[in-house]
């Protein structure tokens, strides 16, 4: 199934918000509904596809399936940008200038490679395509040249399964169903299960150093890519044939995160886990989010360490985006406090004793324990959050997020920071926003934070939030932050990046984009400055 062609998932899931909840966005915040309603697909005026004959056919004769090529306006506009709250708006309202020229559907590793040669040999560039679930902008390349999407969901096999080392080679198009089907079948799980895992695909896991729900017990998806196969317009690259080794520099980690600029992913090798026995997940209730994240912190370096572990600030504990399915409540608590959710997955024996272990700790944090309901309402809710942003489109609020991650040490000042640099300038613009925050990643170093904002969406809802992004993003490197913990770097990112790494990194990654694609074929201006 295709996603959502102007919002997220699965159509069949979108429901409008009760009317209970567009009362308090339009009492609090002022939000009222749009004049206009979101275009529809025959309603969106596409240009032509500009590829030459010559470059069509050189298209057509890198991939064997006949429908190996499309440039039909609807597979055009499904492959439109991604699912950040700008990309939404400006698909909804019409505008498709930055439209592939083409969707490409190789069928595996050497026609990856066939179709970059065609890209550079008749001027065209080429932006890998898995769930397109980007949220910064890492499907709108900058470039005035023609591009296709390259479209790899037909790399969709279980390649390689080792018991004994216990480790899986993937092929990147596999959303993440999918890939937890084919190793559940056997036994396995991979245990990454972002917000986006419904959707997202192996190789995006990868290109974006992706991090699910339960990376405290299992990692981040970077944490658990063992080895990678890489087609650029220059050849094949691999990295990765053991589990540790001092041969030089680790590729992989150049090739981990970079977002299709420097390569299209065409096979993963990810360590895998037994299927737990048993999953529990619990809720616990802190006086104060400063409370709640000493709790998490003292679990994350002295252990024992849950699977799940997340924390929901005073606001979105209030507001209910920790419990996605009682959003529309009327019954809201007074003083909730904060939420947190904790999970244990494994076998019998290690989740009690690992649960009984960090009960203590969390009752020595002076925690209050909530039960296992509001632990199961996170779980069963926890993919819903994008369908709520549509609703929330559709009313005529903005809604939107950003991630962040720090040291420890660093974690209070830059909560602060980014909430105020939010609030502040969303009210000096005239709409008040309402802020909410989790910690949902924690390390024995840091942590990670993210934050929700919604709303009214104001005359022009793109240009508006613009220099509320920007404002946010000086912030998050001003108190010591990164620009991404998991979300990635993108277009959107890309010169904060550049401000992070510093101009010396910025030309160590031009140096070598220009070795490996020496014709600027892949993801222009994606990750990378151009030069």
């Amino acid at each position: 199934m295709d996603m959502l062609w102007s919002g997220w998932g699965d159509p069949a899931k979108a429901a409008p918000l009760p009317e209970s909840v567009t009362g308090l966005l339009r009492d609090l915040l002022g939000v009222t509904p749009r004049e206009n309603g979101p275009a529809t697909l025959a309603d969106i005026d596409v240009p032509a596809p500009a590829l030459t004959d010559e470059a069509r056919e050189a298209l057509r004769a890198a991939v064997a399936a006949p429908d190996g090529l499309r440039d039909d306006t609807e597979s055009r506009i499904r492959h439109t940008r991604g699912k950040s709250t700008p990309d939404l708006l400006r698909i909804r309202a019409g505008e498709v200038d930055d439209i592939p020229a083409a969707v490409v559907l190789p069928g595996g590793h050497d026609e990856v490679l066939a179709v970059l040669r065609a890209c550079a040999d008749h001027g065209l560039s080429a932006v890998p395509f898995g769930g397109g679930t980007s949220v910064v902008g890492g499907l709108a390349p900058t470039t005035k040249r023609p591009f296709v999407a390259l479209d790899l969901r037909r790399l969709d096999q279980l390649l390689a399964l080792d018991e004994v080392s216990r480790t899986a080679t993937l092929h990147p198009g596999l959303r993440g169903p999918q890939c937890e089907a084919l190793l559940n079948e056997r036994g396995w799980t991979l245990g990454h299960f972002p917000q986006s895992y419904e959707w997202a695909s192996i190789g995006g896991f990868a290109a974006a150093r992706s991090s699910g729900q339960a990376s405290a017990g299992y990692g981040r998806f970077d944490e658990m890519v063992l080895g990678l196969k890489v087609a650029t317009p220059e050849g094949t690259l691999w990295s990765g044939r053991a589990p540790r080794s001092a041969a030089g520099p680790d590729l992989r980690q150049l090739l981990l995160g970079s977002e299709g600029a420097l390569g299209v992913i065409t096979s993963v090798t990810v360590r895998i886990r037994p299927l737990p026995e048993k999953r529990i997940y619990e809720g616990w209730r802190f006086a104060s989010f400063e409370a709640g994240t000493e709790a998490l912190r003292r679990l994350a370096q002295d252990g024992p360490r849950p699977t799940v572990l997340r924390l929901s600030d005073e606001s979105e504990t209030f507001i209910g985006l920790a419990q996605p399915n009682a959003i529309g409540t009327t019954e809201l608590p007074q003083n909730p406090g904060c939420m947190a959710i904790v999970g244990f997955e494994g076998t019998e024996a290690d989740t009690t004793a690992r649960r009984a272990a960090a009960r203590e700790v969390l009752l020595a944090c002076d925690g209050e324990f909530l039960g296992e309901e509001a632990g199961d309402k996170w779980q069963h809710g926890r993919y819903d959050a994008p369908y709520l942003r549509d609703a929330l489109l559709d009313a005529g609020a903005f809604a939107e997020t950003l991630e962040t991650a720090a040291f420890w040490s660093a974690i209070p000042g830059l909560y602060r920071a980014v909430r105020e640099a939010l609030t502040h300038t969303l009210t000096e613009a005239g709409t008040p926003p309402l802020v909410m925050c989790h910690i949902s990643h924690t390390y024995e170093n840091g942590a990670s934070l993210y934050f929700t904002v919604v709303s009214a969406q104001g005359e022009d809802a793109v240009a508006h939030w613009a220099p509320v992004k920007q404002a946010a993003n000086d912030a998050i490197l001003a108190a010591g932050g990164t620009i991404s913990h998991h979300h990635g770097v993108g277009t959107d990112h890309r010169d904060w990046y550049a401000r992070e790494i510093g101009p010396l990194g910025v030309r160590i990654l031009q140096a070598v984009k220009a070795e490996i694609d020496p014709s600027g074929v892949l993801s222009p201006g994606v990750l990378i400055p151009l030069r």
